[in-house]
């Protein structure tokens, strides 16, 4: 049976089969830690970690850099790395507004790029490996998507709504003008009478 939970392993395949075809490893080595700065003694002399090429969030990355720059999945790679490796899936949404010219991303009306809209986590992790308190266990509470924090992707529903908002917007002013409009020709005209 297919469902929408169904197309999340798709993205990681094919992801992972243009990876294969170029014969690019699966898992991102490890970078070496930089030498000690003298300057510096708090900065990080730690190796960074390994990068797993195969999870969601890595292949939603390479797919987002490679459609927007229209490039080859394969040259973005390296990006991608440094994405997950740096700021994990969280940084896919950092990512998403940087692409859109650091303009802030509405996940009311765009869709995320990460969970497709739904507004959970795509993985659909136990409350035992998120560390969920025990009770939230039997309740069946859901796991908000990390990048758009569960927004609800509706933008027909919320477009009629932020029309009814403007258009209170746009009233106000229009009625205070008219209101003070009114006043000054109430003055005007007693002024003329006299």
């Amino acid at each position: 049976m297919l469902t929408f939970f169904n197309q999340f392993p798709q993205r990681i395949s094919d992801v992972t089969t243009q990876l294969t075809t170029h014969g690019i490893p699966l898992t991102a080595p490890t970078t070496p830690a930089p030498p000690p700065d003298p300057d510096a003694p708090w900065a990080n002399s730690r190796p960074a970690p390994p990068v797993d090429r195969t999870t969601l969030a890595w292949c939603t990355a390479a797919q987002m850099l490679s459609t927007h720059h229209r490039t080859p999945l394969s040259t973005q790679v390296l990006s991608a790395d440094a994405l997950i490796r740096e700021l994990g899936v969280r940084g896919l949404a950092q990512l998403h507004t940087d692409l859109h010219d650091g303009a802030p991303i509405d996940y009311r009306f765009t869709r995320c790029p990460y969970c497709s809209g739904c507004g959970e986590d795509p993985l659909l992790p136990y409350c035992a490996e998120l560390g969920c308190p025990p009770q939230y266990e039997f309740i069946g509470h859901d796991h908000i998507c990390p990048v758009c924090m569960g927004a609800d992707y509706q933008p027909d529903w919320f477009g009629e709504e932020r029309i009814i908002e403007l258009d209170h917007l746009v009233d106000a002013p229009v009625l205070a003008c008219t209101a003070r409009f009114s006043r000054l020709r109430q003055r005007v005209r007693r002024l003329t009478r006299r």
